[in-house]
């Protein structure tokens, strides 16, 4: 999707545990702030879009769905300890996600901006015709 760049990362094991890489300058050039997020299994925190800020998701522990919205467009990406990746998401484009698994789910967001209350719009997560639901295969 137009304004959503997935990249994957390394995570590097040893004896002493896992160095998770996320990023450098190169994929956020400029820094705003970062903070952590957790998610419950089956919890939906969604919908949301910013109006300035550029998003950078990286999920550190668990798994989310993460689900980007233009239009009536939407891009599930899976990301955690399965496909260990940075998302980053452009200014105007809807988002939210889902806890998935069996435990919460940590995640990351560094932004470009400092976070400031006004610029973010929020929705309820049945704001769309999108179904929030684990997809048995």
């Amino acid at each position: 999707m137009k304004g959503v760049t997935i990249t994957p990362l390394k995570k590097i094991p040893d004896d002493r545990g896992t160095i998770m890489h996320m990023a450098t300058n190169k994929e956020i050039p400029k820094f705003g702030q970062v903070y952590f997020s957790t998610v419950y299994p089956g919890v939906v925190k969604g919908w949301h879009y910013h109006t300035k800020q550029t998003l950078n998701y990286c999920v550190v522990k668990g798994m989310i769905k993460l689900v980007v919205s233009v239009g009536d467009e939407f891009e599930e990406i899976y990301l955690g300890d399965r496909n260990f990746c940075l998302v980053t998401i452009k200014p105007g484009i809807y988002n939210g996600f889902m806890g998935l698994g069996t435990e919460e789910a940590i995640v990351c967001n560094v932004i470009d901006v400092p976070y400031d209350k006004d610029e973010i719009k929020r929705f309820p997560y049945d704001y769309f015709d999108y179904k929030w639901e684990v997809k048995n295969r």
